[in-house]
């Protein structure tokens, strides 16, 4: 490497895994053409890795935040690139990083082509936990999940973090912010072994949130985003404590698994077409078509009744969703709630993102083994429009969760 060429990663090498890193080279020769690499391995020791290549300035720097990409994992300008353009070699992979402890690391190379040299490096730490969070794991009664708290004496908003399946990053960025939060899933063993879900363990969590000593307010938030998401509407249509809730790319029916509450079954499941289900030369499968009309006769036992809920919503879909018709949920909701006289919720779709909206520079996945069905699909979207999509969404859900989750939050040092 050149000890006249360097690689600066600003404001610091340190960061949250939502915040941006300006990547700089300085010391080429003027107009020197470069290539810019990116690799980062995940929780399973899968390694990604993205690259662009650059021309310097007449002062031979490379400033990411305003030169083009002449070419690589993406063109143009665009700062964040090489995180959300990093790939696995092999098709069909999903960047695993669902552990809030270790940061996920991030090594960007700088090198000369022509000549085979790596010229400079340095390393992006990007960090889930802040100081002062705390992170308990939880396992009482039907609830196996983690608490994350923010430093200070509170009181804090509460929210509940459903996923489908385990994962903490979520919910450990969102304690930075000002709220306390438990992480919960819907499945902590296989999806082969469900029979029926029971809402009363997310009920549970939602009881414990407000047990907590540093929740204030009076109702706790629910996010959640694919099967979890239609597990949030139950809970909101049926469970009087939830004030807010975000539903990501899911569906307005109950899918999957009989619902059963209070020792009931509440809700019957969504009927599959798997005649509709669509194979691509890649091996993955389109389900997008398979799930069937909501309004159709056959499935008004799991058409969730929002109408009855007290709680605000707010409605994420992804238009070029390949998993669920989500715009379409959000149409028949939208429609639902305005012919019962509700004007409960915001909604916002966004062109060209794919089922799998994530946190902001998150890896794109347009495909992976799908956790329900077993076999590898395809989630849809064009890479740069989705990781628009995803910085919007992470801004637009932490403003309407400060907007109807009431509560005085003593301490907001790490907004």
């Amino acid at each position: 490497m050149s000890s006249q060429i360097r690689l600066r990663l600003l404001p610091r090498a340190r960061c949250f895994l939502d915040e941006s890193v300006q990547v700089k080279v300085t010391g080429l020769m003027s107009r020197q053409v470069v290539t810019i690499r990116a690799r980062s391995t995940d929780e399973r020791g899968v390694v990604f890795s993205s690259s662009a290549t650059y021309r310097a300035d007449d002062r031979g720097e490379v400033d990411l935040n305003k030169h083009p990409s002449l070419g690589g994992s993406y063109v143009g300008v665009e700062p964040m690139g090489l995180l959300w353009s990093l790939r696995a070699e092999a098709l069909h992979q999903y960047f695993q990083k669902e552990k809030a402890l270790e940061p996920q690391v991030v090594t960007f190379s700088v090198h000369d082509e022509e000549q085979g040299r790596v010229l400079a490096e340095a390393t992006n730490e990007r960090l889930l936990l802040g100081d002062g969070v705390t992170r308990l794991p939880v396992k009482e009664g039907n609830i196996n999940g983690v608490l994350f708290t923010p430093p200070g004496a509170g009181p804090f908003p509460a929210v509940l973090d459903l996923n489908s399946f385990p994962t903490e990053k979520r919910a450990a960025l969102l304690a930075n912010k000002g709220f306390v939060v438990l992480a919960l899933c819907v499945f902590n063993v296989k999806p082969k072994n469900t029979k029926e879900i029971h809402l009363d363990h997310f009920r549970d969590g939602i009881d414990f949130l407000q047990r907590q000593p540093k929740v204030g307010g009076n109702g706790v938030g629910v996010m959640s985003r694919s099967k979890a998401a239609d597990i949030s509407l139950s809970l909101s249509a049926f469970v009087p404590n939830v004030k807010a809730c975000v539903w990501i790319n899911g569906c307005s029916l109950n899918s999957f698994f009989p619902l059963y509450y209070n020792k009931r079954q509440i809700l019957s499941t969504q009927l599959f077409d798997n005649s509709k289900v669509i194979p691509t030369e890649s091996g993955a499968f389109i389900n997008k078509y398979a799930h069937t009309n909501p309004l159709a006769e056959e499935n008004k036992g799991s058409l969730i009744p929002i109408e009855q809920a007290k709680a605000q919503f707010l409605f994420a879909a992804s238009e070029d969703d390949m998993c669920w018709d989500s715009k379409s949920y959000v149409d028949e909701m939208v429609e639902r709630l305005k012919r019962h006289g509700k004007h409960s919720f915001e909604s916002v779709c966004y062109p060209r993102a794919g089922h799998v909206l994530n946190l902001p520079f998150s890896p794109f996945c347009p495909s992976s083994p799908h956790g329900i069905c077993g076999y590898r699909a395809i989630w849809g979207g064009e890479p740069r429009a989705h990781a628009t999509a995803e910085l919007h969404l992470w801004k637009k859900i932490q403003e309407f969760l400060r907007t109807h989750l009431s509560c005085d939050v003593a301490d907001e040092s790490n907004t």
